[in-house]
């Protein structure tokens, strides 16, 4: 494989190219999985944002000199909800993780590394992430930070999550990623709920996500004098952890 003309779906990030980077890409072939080696640079990584499904960073102590490189991965990563593995060292870690926190990584290998079992990893990714067994993606919509984090905190280990305290940072977080389904508070302030669904219907390429409501209070009859908007269906917050999971998961199986 070319590597320099290659166009993969992994694509692997190291500060220089070394034996078990090279290693990997030809490990990766043996299952079909596309990949392509990159220097920690923004501007090689860039040329394969369109492409990428899965980012491989191999840390080592030289990725603190290109700070602007770490914090560009932790962008793409949880902008456009790709993997990410790294691998290295425990003390590595703790020096990149100041850079791209804990919730972006998929998986973490220490050396000395086991080729194989990364392959199988990344092969479980694309089997867990692509087709019908793609993790849906859940927006919730909050400005009540403490209860969207909480929410966060609930869907995070079977759903892509996306966060946004306002309709304005809704719009702008879909305007660069999908999402399957969208969690709305109902009561915001300066544009509340029902106006913020308006928006999203009135554009096309939000029209179509489905929406449910999140209310404070049992106030069906306020949900319902919406109905010509379409909402999908209304939660009360006050609903627990394993409620609200099964409440997705049918939805989604619908």
């Amino acid at each position: 494989m070319d590597n320099q003309n290659s166009v993969g779906k992994v694509v692997i990030v190291s500060f220089s190219e070394s034996f078990l980077a090279k290693s990997l890409i030809t490990k990766l072939g043996d299952p079909g999985i596309q990949s392509v080696f990159v220097h920690a640079d923004i501007k090689e990584i860039e040329k394969y944002a369109e492409e990428m499904e899965l980012i491989v960073l191999f840390m080592s102590e030289e990725l603190e000199t290109v700070p602007e490189t770490l914090v560009y991965l932790k962008d793409i990563v949880q902008d456009k909800e790709l993997g990410l593995i790294l691998i290295g060292e425990d003390s590595q870690y703790a020096s990149i993780k100041r850079m791209i926190p804990e919730t972006a990584v998929t998986d973490m290998f220490k050396r000395p590394l086991d080729i194989d079992l990364v392959v199988k990893r990344i092969s479980a990714y694309f089997d867990e992430n692509t087709g019908d067994k793609r993790k849906k993606t859940v927006l919730i919509v909050d400005d009540d930070i403490t209860y969207m984090r909480t929410v966060y905190e609930w869907l995070k280990d079977t759903y892509h999550v996306g966060m946004a305290s306002n309709g304005v940072q809704a719009i702008s977080y879909l305007a660069k990623n999908r999402a399957d389904l969208i969690l709305l508070d109902y009561e915001m302030p300066i544009a509340n709920g029902p106006q913020v669904l308006s928006m999203l219907k009135n554009d096309s390429d939000t029209g179509q996500i489905p929406v449910m409501f999140l209310t404070g209070h049992g106030d069906k009859e306020s949900v319902l004098s919406v109905v010509g908007l379409s909402p999908v269906d209304y939660l009360l917050k006050t609903i627990d952890k394993n409620s609200l999971l099964e409440k997705l998961k049918h939805f989604f199986a619908k």
